[in-house]
């Protein structure tokens, strides 16, 4: 019997796999790396048949060199550039505008028919941390144009591993049995170089096809493991008791958001046992299984539209090995009875939005879409399927929900179990539809698997009937507990899979806790924890559902008049809810001052369930770090602690832009509970900082040469900036009229408060604001742009937090008082660095204001960290970058960028769709195109760097710094040279800089280097603050040369003049005596000045007309 669900993927895939007219089909001609055993290049090393069109795998130990001769059989140039080595600008294989030319330029590019060598140290700084699985996961690819050299096909696994770990003769891994590699991308064919040939090659009437037509797009843009699609990815084959080492990357586009699921086993990925690992653009992991379950099982991508599309394949796991036993399970039987039930739900019970007090469906409310029913318009309420629990296996009573389980909505009733425990959970199918029950987390064998049958078994349980009942078992043995890194209780989701996109689309999913022995109560409560909260944020698309035409009839006016695929019509059925509630209406998010609060999050979804889930007005617990948000991603789910210690009421929401203007928030209550509030902190430091919101014009690109001098490089390349840079009679250009924070003298406003050198790299953001744990921050906030405005921050405790859900608002003109104070909450966790960055901007209207510009790092530090003049102490550099994709088209100044830039009235102007495109400015810091400046350092130097995510679904970035690899921390540091950043998330990385040179530092998502998110920093070398080479000035970035000595000739740099060593010494001893008169003239100064009047605290507020009567 055939899986209803691989019918419906069957279905799909003509699109991508069948030739037509204007389709391609499932061949392309591409370009792949291949090794060969000697220089002649006549004979090939075959590789592994799973590998597709990867090239070989490269494997190293630290200290060891890795030398590739690499000579270009292609048509066109190419270059091999590597993740996670040491190299010199010589072997760096990477196209960009660094200034080098002869030797450093060579290696950029190799052309057809031509040969060049690489030559990668790998050296103990690239290392695996204490803490990294024993060979790192990193890639080499092409980077001329990198985008479209990768969606090319050339691209390999790179593997570094700690000392010991290779055989010394053939290279293989003594410490697993076996390791796979495993690409998840989505291979954009249209990308390609030989995107020409390939449809004069195979489509059948290439004459007709238009390469700018969206379904012709789509069928080119294929979901593939290595290059494999819909179950066609060979099977890797591994035997029951042997430890496996996958290595698992991501790499492409904004919507290569992968969650990649190995059925039927778990494994740990950075000291956290799961079975689901999330893959972007340029992630690398290594993950180790200890195979336990025989049989057929899918690796899937959980993402809902990449597994209609096909990105699927399986693994098999034989009882080839003998003396394996089953582990016998020694703990408590739980039983658990379930029925799918039919319900009509509502997406808003109360009828208003909580934050605005406004009617949902009010005119012109965010809300409206959603809640008013119409001739085409089904509203807020729909048919929808959810699990109930019940008490018994006659399934007439159901276990009513506790005033604990309100908050549930639509999620199906929690399931736990310790290490040692065997789930029976016995289903009843009382909807209408075929539904079943697979779990995350836990081992089943084939008579109990829901998934879809694709292993030749026939399972009952995968297809349960309308009115069956089906009893499944599943196990916690050992080799899925938790590890000694993860919380008492990891969270999974269990949800049907009969079709599972419909199926969870409808309703059916709900929680599941695997805990530690001995951390649930006799009654299932957990040890420890006072309050357990279960929310699920997701997107239900109700278009998806399997009652959407059942909605359409009972709910619409006018059912025969809707058109399904009516853009309206489909943006009103996507709900964006969480655990099934919009905008405030979710009951039962209530605990108490001190409470021990343990948060279980689950994600679901499609490329677009990207969440950044913020707690406002208190911060979380992760693996021994402080945060206030974390992010959600499908089929991921994560425990969180928290305990909060103030009573008001508070928000949670989705900090992803767009997801909490539709309605993905709610409201969390702390009471008091008896717990008094203790006596008033006395907060040891007062730093008070005087900041206005001004209007400026921008330039997001003053220099436009990045692109020009890339294409001069690259005669065959494309010019992706003009749609950007150029101005135009339709394109505004790189020039907008912005606001920003900029930071003042004094509470007059007069007098800017001028950057110093370091702060350069800070552009377009808010001034830098650092304090320490115990300080108090106060902010003298002036609004001199001409609408209202705020600013709040997050991580620190405003001092009015609770009393109400909204900041006060600064009108224009006005001066305002705000006070955060940094409890040591607020600052680093025990695992985290000594410093952690937060955000500060306006929240009057959340998505405007920060488009508009009013954004700004806020740095909070361990006590004794700063220096007296506010500034760390441990670091030499730090740096704060904020990612995001700044649309113009929803900043508050859209309109008079067009009155100025082109000489338009906004009223009679009609936006195009690339006007639109032109408009998103995919920057750092508010620069593009390498228009970032003052990311410069020395040689041997500690710099920490702060990365900011804010922004919307485009933001996914992935930081890649070249020729630097970096540490990270979750719990304990891991060597990356990739971080991944999302909106609401922000991550200290501390990066030893060792390796003199100008670096690329981008965004490594396909579209964002296209769009400019790309700069360079430079690290300079100590004997004369230079970089090592000679060089043309680099566009954009900092430059340095070295003038060319004869030989013998020592020189010497003296503020930028070569001198000899006489001159240097004579230098030396003029510069003494003018330190020495210095040093006395300010002594005399300083008496002066203390006799005049008392000493200023630090940073202490000054006598003036501020509103400060308040504090």
């Amino acid at each position: 019997m055939q899986s209803v669900c691989f019918v419906f993927i069957a279905r799909l895939a003509t699109l991508y796999l069948e030739r037509g007219p204007n389709r391609i089909g499932s061949l392309y001609k591409k370009a792949v790396y291949r090794h060969y055993t000697d220089e002649t290049y006549s004979k090939e090393i075959p590789k592994p048949p799973w590998l597709g069109f990867l090239g070989p795998i490269l494997k190293a130990e630290v200290g060891d060199v890795i030398v590739i001769h690499l000579k270009n059989f292609a048509s066109r140039p190419y270059s091999l550039h590597p993740h996670g080595v040491f190299y010199n600008k010589d072997s760096e294989g990477a196209l960009y505008p660094d200034g080098t030319s002869g030797r450093n330029k060579d290696d950029d590019m190799v052309p057809p028919g031509k040969n060049y060598t690489y030559v990668w140290p790998v050296r103990e700084e690239y290392a695996p941390a204490p803490a990294d699985a024993n060979c790192l996961t990193w890639v080499y690819h092409s980077h001329i144009d990198a985008p479209k050299d990768i969606c090319s096909g050339l691209i390999g696994p790179l593997l570094v591993c700690k000392e010991g770990i290779l055989h010394s003769y053939s290279g293989t891994r003594t410490d697993v049995d076996r390791e796979f590699v495993i690409m998840f991308t989505l291979v954009d064919e249209n990308q390609s170089w030989y995107l020409d040939e390939n449809i004069r090659q195979f489509c059948t009437d290439p004459d007709s096809v238009d390469k700018e037509d969206a379904v012709f797009q789509r069928s080119n843009k294929m979901h593939a493991l290595n290059g494999y699609l819909f179950g066609n990815f060979p099977e890797p084959d591994m035997c029951v008791g042997e430890s496996v080492s996958w290595h698992l990357f991501g790499m492409g586009n904004e919507i290569d958001i992968h969650s990649i699921y190995f059925y039927g086993n778990t494994f740990i990925s950075r000291g956290h046992r799961t079975d689901v690992v999330n893959l972007f653009p340029a992630t690398f992991l290594t993950v180790e299984m200890i195979v336990e379950n025989p049989g057929k099982w899918m690796i899937t991508c959980q993402v809902s539209d990449h597994l209609q599309a096909g990105m699927l394949g399986q693994y098999n796991v034989g009882n080839c090995k003998s003396g394996i036993s089953h582990p016998k399970m020694k703990g408590q039987q739980r039983h658990y009875f379930i029925a799918a039930e039919k319900i009509l739900w509502d997406y808003g019970p109360q009828g208003y939005d909580k934050f605005s007090g406004l009617p949902l469906n009010a005119s012109g409310s965010d809300s409206e879409l959603y809640f008013t029913q119409g001739n085409n318009r089904i509203g807020g309420k729909y048919w929808k399927a959810r699990y109930t629990e019940y008490v018994d296996a006659t399934f007439t009573r159901r276990k009513g929900f506790s005033e604990a389980e309100a908050h549930l909505g639509i999620l199906g009733p929690v399931i736990k179990a310790e290490v040692g425990d065997t789930l029976l959970v016995t289903f009843a199918n009382k909807a209408d539809k075929v539904y079943s029950i697979l779990p995350h987390g836990v081992i089943y064998d084939k008579a109990s698997d829901a998934a879809p049958n694709v292993d030749g078994f026939l399972k009952p349980g995968a297809h349960v009937k309308p009115g069956e009942i089906f009893t499944y078992r599943w196990t916690v043995p050992e080799s899925v507990r938790p590890t000694a890194d993860d919380p008492p209780c990891l969270t999974y989701l269990y949800f049907s899979a009969v079709e599972p996109i419909k199926d969870t689309s409808s309703g059916l999913v709900g929680p599941l806790l695997v805990c530690k022995r001995g951390v649930l109560n006799a009654d299932a409560t957990q040890k420890g924890i006072d309050k357990e909260f279960y929310l699920l944020i997701t997107v239900f698309d109700e278009n998806l559902s399997r009652y959407l035409d059942e909605n359409i009839q009972k709910f619409t006016w006018h059912p025969f008049s809707v058109d399904k695929e009516d853009k309206e019509f489909v943006k009103s059925n996507r709900m964006h809810a969480i655990n099934g509630y919009m905008y405030g209406n979710q009951p039962g998010l209530t605990m108490c001052k001190k409470d021990r609060v343990s948060w279980h999050l689950i994600g679901m979804g499609t490329d677009t369930d990207m969440h950044g889930i913020y707690f406002q007005g208190n911060t979380i617990h992760l693996r021994g770090t402080h945060r206030d948000s974390l992010a959600l991603f499908p089929h991921v789910s994560t425990t969180a602690f928290m305990q909060p210690d103030r009573a008001g009421v508070f928000r949670v929401f989705c900090s992803t832009l767009h997801h909490l203007a539709r309605g993905m928030h709610q409201i969390y209550e702390v009471s008091s509970c008896g717990n008094k509030d203790p006596p008033e902190q006395p907060y040891g430091m007062i730093r008070t900082f005087y900041i206005a919101a001004e209007e400026v014009e921008w330039d997001y690109a003053p220099n436009k040469n990045w692109e020009f001098e890339k294409q001069h490089l690259d005669a065959g390349g494309e010019r992706h900036g003009d749609i950007f840079m150029n101005h135009t009679e339709n394109w505004i250009g790189s020039q907008y009229k912005k606001v920003v924070y900029r930071e003042y003298t004094n509470g007059e406003f007069v007098e800017i408060k001028a950057r110093p050198p370091q702060e350069e790299h800070l552009a377009l953001l808010g001034p830098m604001i650092h304090a320490e744990v115990g300080d108090s921050i106060l902010i003298i906030f002036m609004n001199k742009a001409s609408r209202p405005y705020s600013i709040s921050a997050q991580g620190v405790e405003d001092v009015d937090s609770g009393k109400r859900l909204q900041v006060p608002v600064t009108k224009p003109g006005e001066i305002k008082t705000y006070r955060w104070n940094v409890p040591k909450r607020s600052g680093p966790g025990p695992s985290d660095p000594n410093c952690i960055p937060w955000v500060y901007y306006s929240t009057v209207n959340f998505v405007k204001d920060t488009y508009s510009g009013l954004v700004g790092p806020l740095i909070t530090c361990r006590e004794g960290v700063l220096n007296e003049k506010g500034r760390r102490s441990d670091v030499d550099y730090e740096f704060a970058l904020l990612f995001l994709v700044f649309n113009e088209n929803e900043s508050w100044y859209l309109d008079d960028n067009i009155k100025k830039y082109l000489n338009k009235d906004p009223r009679d102007f009609k936006p195009s769709d690339d006007f639109e495109e032109s408009n998103k400015m995919h920057a750092i810091n508010g620069k593009i195109f390498g228009n970032l400046h003052g990311l410069i350092m020395n040689e041997d130097t500690m710099t920490n760097w702060y990365l900011l995510g804010v922004g919307n679904e485009v933001d996914i970035h992935t930081i890649h710094y070249h020729a630097e690899s970096f540490l990270f921390k979750i719990g304990k540091s891991y060597r990356e040279d990739v971080y991944d950043l999302f909106p609401g998330t922000f991550q200290t990385i501390e990066l030893f800089a060792d390796h003199p040179g100008t670096w690329l530092l981008h965004c490594h998502v396909s579209d964002h280097i296209h769009a400019g998110m790309e700069t360079t920093y430079t690290v300079l070398r100590n004997i004369d603050n230079r970089i090592p080479y000679s060089t043309k000035s680099p566009s954009g970035g900092a430059s340095g040369s070295v003038p060319s000595n004869e030989p013998g000739e020592e020189q010497l740099y003296f503020f930028g003049q070569s001198l000899d060593p006489r001159g240097a010494r004579a230098a030396l001893v003029i510069l003494f005596v003018l330190g020495l008169l210095l040093l006395a003239l300010s002594v005399v100064l300083s008496l002066k000045l203390c006799s005049a009047r008392p000493r200023a605290a630090y940073q202490e507020v000054q006598s003036c007309a501020l509103p400060t009567d308040a504090l």
